[in-house]
């Protein structure tokens, strides 16, 4: 059995390589070619180019680098037409996912299979309509996402969602961390995302909550859990923080440290995103806080179809978690409801546990689930162990 499998950020490295292993489980000898990060290369994938290269989001940012970007997806198509494979599986990154996945629909019959629904529920409603041209199979992260995809003719497979596999730090490795950085306090981590564009645009922001939060809790050590690829850049900008912010730096591989400072936390400050689940998953209370370029807001902001962007709230069908996005990402506010969060930190508890057990916490692995849903798809006589 040959793969195609494409990935352009650190969540579908994530979702990549737990996919390949539930393939390998099941069927030994499968191959696998495409695009991922070092997760998936560990797994025996021969990435064409680096996976960051197509890691870009929001319209401003999309159309700067579009010349680059359609040269990249141009040359994916190719690789997988030249290839033949049994089955394309692109992983999220719609913005570069699907318009590979038309360009190889339009000349083969390749089956292909999209990971991670699109946010049809949130904006844009009619992608789900584009998709269905060229998309045979959706693997969707989230429970109330089939009934939208399988509307427009895709098949579409609740999978299951990987931050209920991740292992959660217990009470003594978080009081190791804390003992370890001199944190007898409270403890706030703020998160401002993964992406260079995120970091420029949340910082400055958060900048101003920290200000205002060593105002109101001097005692309050805000520790920072940067992504690799920026870490640089937020060591640089948090220099001059008050309280001296404790920078986590992820390359030395130490995950159990983020982890246990996620344990030991009594409240997040976090950009939109999947991060909002992996603080429900340590039980960790959140703020969430996101905003865009002006252009983006614009946009999207006319589009949006739901009165909330935070996973956990959508999930447990509750408004548990306060978020601040576009225009309401100010700083007076969120500092505001940081120390309401900390004066009141069991608020959030039934919500976060409901959505861990509505994202399949405790049955089978997601990535076995995902590539048993790709080899059913499949229906092609494949020899499964």
């Amino acid at each position: 059995m040959r793969v195609f499998i494409t990935a352009g950020e650190a969540s579908g490295d994530k979702l990549g390589v737990a996919l390949m292993r539930g393939l390998r489980q099941l069927v030994p000898d499968v191959q696998f070619r495409g695009i991922g990060g070092p997760l998936m290369e560990d797994e025996g994938l021969d990435s064409l180019f680096p996976m960051d290269e197509i890691s870009v989001m929001g319209v401003t940012e999309i159309l700067k680098e579009y010349r680059h970007l359609k040269a990249r997806i141009r040359e994916t198509a190719d690789a997988v037409i030249a290839e033949k494979p049994d089955v394309l599986i692109t992983i999220d990154l719609p913005e570069f996912s699907l318009r590979v996945n038309r360009l190889v629909k339009a000349v083969s019959d390749v089956r292909v299979v999209h990971y991670v629904a699109p946010t049809v529920w949130a904006w844009r409603p009619g992608r789900a309509q584009k998709m269905a041209a060229h998309v045979d199979q959706v693997l969707a992260l989230l429970p109330f996402e089939p009934p939208y995809m399988r509307e427009v003719g895709m098949e579409c497979d609740f999978v299951g969602h990987p931050v209920v596999t991740d292992p959660q730090a217990n009470a003594e490795e978080a009081q190791a961390f804390r003992d370890k950085y001199g944190i007898e306090g409270e403890l706030a981590l703020v998160l401002p995302g993964s992406r260079r564009s995120e970091i420029g645009r949340l910082l400055p922001v958060f900048a101003k909550v920290a200000t205002l939060l060593h105002e109101k809790r001097p005692a309050l050590k805000l520790v920072i859990p940067a992504a690799g690829n920026v870490v640089e850049a937020v060591q640089q900008a948090v220099r001059d923080w008050p309280g001296a912010p404790l920078v986590l730096d992820p390359r030395g591989d130490d995950v159990a440290e983020k982890r246990a400072a996620f344990r030991a936390a009594d409240v997040a400050l976090a950009a939109s995103g999947t991060v909002s689940l992996e603080l429900a998953a340590a039980g960790t209370p959140m703020v969430i806080a996101y905003d865009m370029s002006w252009l983006s807001r614009q946009i999207i902001g006319r589009m949006l179809l739901v009165d909330t962007v935070t996973l956990v709230n959508l999930v447990s069908e509750t408004r548990a978690v306060p978020e601040f996005i576009g225009k309401d990402c100010l700083p007076d506010p969120i500092a505001a409801e940081v120390l309401n969060v900390l004066d009141a930190p069991d608020a959030q508890n039934a919500a976060m546990g409901l959505t861990m057990e509505r994202l399949g916490l405790g049955g089978e692995h997601p990535g076995l689930r995902a590539a048993k849903a790709v080899l059913n798809g499949l229906k092609s006589g494949i020899t499964i162990n």
